[in-house]
């Protein structure tokens, strides 16, 4: 395992980039300091927790590799799975794409907001990172359609048109945890904002999601949009 700093070079650092002398201008750099490799490990640690959930493994096999107990391995990384998305550092792009999955799902006669709808809706966005990206790959909206159509049909309607709260609609278990992944995506990117390109990263968090089954039949696997968004963002530094 490559070894993390240690602590003297970690003291040097802050020393340096405190840039003074002053005990309390270190202090307030070493606070600062901690509280970002605190908040950074435990996105890692989440992250790599939301890999073994999305490919089956029980809580139970978690927590023993954690050396922590069920119910401790739970409380501390289960919100992902069952807590309502937090906008807040969403960009008007990402948002565009959140509000479009409601109606994407209504066009379907969906009641609910899955994976699938997340996808179809980055085309309503197409000059965006993420959709750009696709496209790059040949993965066009009318082959995604026809994907999510085999493994998430239309249903019939029966009545009036369906409509769905754009603001709050009912986002499925995996889609409301690629609406959180995606914040922890951008926190790994040393990102203070969630974009597309951190949604299309966050639907790999699970690879029983219908986005991302999709999303690997066609083609586009983590490592190369991982390669792709980072030369996109590169591309904007230039």
């Amino acid at each position: 395992m490559t070894p993390g700093p240690d602590l003297q070079q970690l003291i040097n650092t802050i020393k340096a980039d405190a840039g003074s002398d002053d005990e309390l201008a270190q202090l307030a750099t070493a606070a600062a300091t901690i509280n970002d490799l605190t908040t950074t490990s435990d996105a890692a640690l989440g992250f790599f927790v939301d890999r073994a959930r999305g490919a089956g493994k029980s809580w139970v096999e978690i927590s023993a590799v954690l050396g922590v107990s069920k119910q401790a391995a739970h409380k501390r990384f289960a919100d992902s799975w069952t807590a309502r998305p937090a906008f807040e550092r969403y960009t008007q792009r990402a948002m565009a794409v959140v509000q479009a999955a409601a109606g994407v799902a209504a066009e379907r006669n969906h009641d609910f907001v899955g994976t699938e709808h997340l996808l179809l809706a980055l085309y309503k966005e197409p000059d965006s990172i993420a959709t750009k990206i696709l496209v790059a790959h040949g993965i066009t909206e009318d082959s995604v359609r026809a994907a999510v159509d085999t493994q998430s049909p239309a249903r019939e309607r029966t009545g009036e048109p369906l409509t769905l709260d754009a603001e709050n609609p009912p986002y499925t278990r995996r889609a409301a945890h690629v609406l959180q992944g995606a914040a922890g995506e951008a926190l790994t990117l040393g990102h203070n904002y969630v974009g597309t390109e951190h949604l299309l990263l966050a639907f790999y968090r699970d690879q029983a999601g219908i986005a991302t089954k999709i999303l690997l039949d066609q083609g586009l696997d983590e490592t190369t949009a991982w390669k792709d968004i980072r030369t996109a963002l590169e591309s904007f530094g230039k």
